[in-house]
């Protein structure tokens, strides 16, 4: 990934995706924005108990900035699952200036139709960004522990083929910042569903300690996912950015131990 000023915001973008004409994407980062602490100051969410009237004027800056208007921003209920929402144009700004209206849920959203921005929001978990480059077809999910438990990143790209057509070969994947194998310290419970379902000799769980916690390589985890499906490893870029390692650029429900802001990544058709 690469940083780079666009308006008044700092934003990220994936390598793979940046030059390509018929897409516009960012990462936020959690700077640039107005909410106070423990929200400060980007917080994109509505959910998380900032005041509603700052989420709104930090969504209103991120849309200036990218320019795309906040009535195209696509959002949905996260729920830590493994359901994909194709959005079709009545759905267009759901969620994008109250929480009511997000689409219910849903942890993946895919569409082609030109000027929807789909949105994800995260505070460590894991966001993905999609672009088919023949079919001309979006996508954004998001994955914690329980998301990659549940195939969301593989569920997203069985959408991708069976719903549009799209083959694999064709498939950008841009895997954001998110908490890394470094810090993502998880206890015997977790460990014990990850086994379940990757098997007790999967490489995606190191360093145990005296307490029996483990460290979990989200990262890797949803790229096999992705290998699976057929995307190819070139096709894929990962941030390698840990959100606990760089709070003071992103949000990280880890490092705060409480309440905190989220940090969004967006994907957009042109016309």
């Amino acid at each position: 990934m690469i940083q780079q000023e666009t308006g008044a915001l700092p934003l990220w973008f994936f390598q793979n995706l940046l030059h390509d004409k018929e897409i516009q994407h960012f990462v936020s980062s959690r700077t640039g924005g107005l909410s106070r602490w423990p929200y400060d100051s980007l917080n994109l969410g509505f959910h998380v108990g900032d005041n509603p009237e700052t989420v709104h004027k930090n969504r209103q800056r991120l849309a200036v900035s990218v320019g795309i208007p906040l009535d195209n921003f696509t959002f949905a209920r996260q729920v830590h699952g493994g359901n994909v929402k194709i959005i079709t144009e009545d759905l267009r700004g759901s969620g994008a200036f109250q929480e009511s209206t997000a689409i219910s849920d849903a942890d993946a959203m895919i569409t082609n139709i030109p000027q929807i921005c789909l949105m994800v929001l995260q505070a460590d978990c894991v966001p993905f960004l999609f672009f088919d480059t023949k079919r001309k077809v979006i996508g954004v999910a998001h994955a914690g522990w329980r998301g990659t438990l549940r195939m969301i990143a593989q569920n997203t790209i069985k959408v991708f083929m069976e719903k549009f057509c799209c083959s694999p070969d064709d498939i950008l994947v841009g895997v954001g910042p998110s908490i890394g194998p470094c810090c993502y310290e998880i206890g015997p419970e977790t460990t014990a569903e990850i086994r379940k379902v990757f098997g007790y000799e999967n490489t995606y769980l190191r360093n145990e300690n005296t307490l029996g916690k483990r460290h979990f390589n989200l990262w890797e985890a949803n790229k096999r996912q992705l290998i699976h499906m057929g995307i190819p490893e070139k096709n894929i870029e990962i941030a390698r950015i840990c959100t606990q390692c760089n709070h003071t650029l992103f949000f990280s429900y880890r490092h705060h131990n409480t309440g905190t802001g989220r940090f969004g990544a967006g994907i957009m058709l042109k016309n």
